[in-house]
């Protein structure tokens, strides 16, 4: 497990099996939960709008993507960058 200095929360990003993968794509994050425990995580947690979900994946604009991955990593959800 590392510590990511920068938003001083753990990622596990070496996880092979990650709850969710994050993409920073710069203005965008795009967040794929991958495990049902995830899934209902995002589900209880997030309120999302029909257009932001691209599959099973979701988009989130980057001002508050860090506080959403930080959320679930604290919620105990693996999540690899």
């Amino acid at each position: 497990m590392e510590t990511n200095k920068q938003h001083e929360f753990e990622v596990k990003s070496k996880a092979p099996h990650a709850d969710v993968v994050v993409d920073d794509q710069g203005t965008i994050w795009m967040f794929w939960p991958v495990t049902e425990a995830a899934k209902q995580w995002v589900a209880e947690n997030v309120q999302l709008e029909s257009w932001q979900w691209m599959g099973e994946r979701f988009g989130v604009d980057h001002r508050p993507a860090r506080q959403l991955l930080q959320g679930m990593v604290e919620a105990g959800l693996t999540a690899q960058e």
